[in-house]
């Protein structure tokens, strides 16, 4: 674990208290590591343009293949 040190403006240091007293917590410490656990979960991977691009394109073009099962897309890539 690693242990760090921080300096909390008197706004964010309010709301550290209002979830430390809401979930129940002992301390600021856990309050702070459910908020973080909280947002890691909303964060989504950004996806660089020239690769939506690509998408968008391939897409357009329709330079790719669908199937209708597990199996047939099985049997396509077996006899590739």
């Amino acid at each position: 674990m690693v242990k760090t040190t921080v300096d909390i403006p008197e706004q964010e240091n309010r709301i550290l208290n209002i979830v430390k007293g809401k979930h129940g917590f002992k301390n600021k410490e856990q309050a702070l590591i459910f908020i973080l656990k909280n947002h890691m979960e909303n964060l989504e991977p950004e996806i660089r343009p020239e690769y939506v691009e690509k998408l968008r394109r391939i897409e357009k073009e329709g330079n790719y293949k669908s199937f209708n099962s597990v199996a047939e897309l099985r049997k396509s890539i077996e006899n590739a």
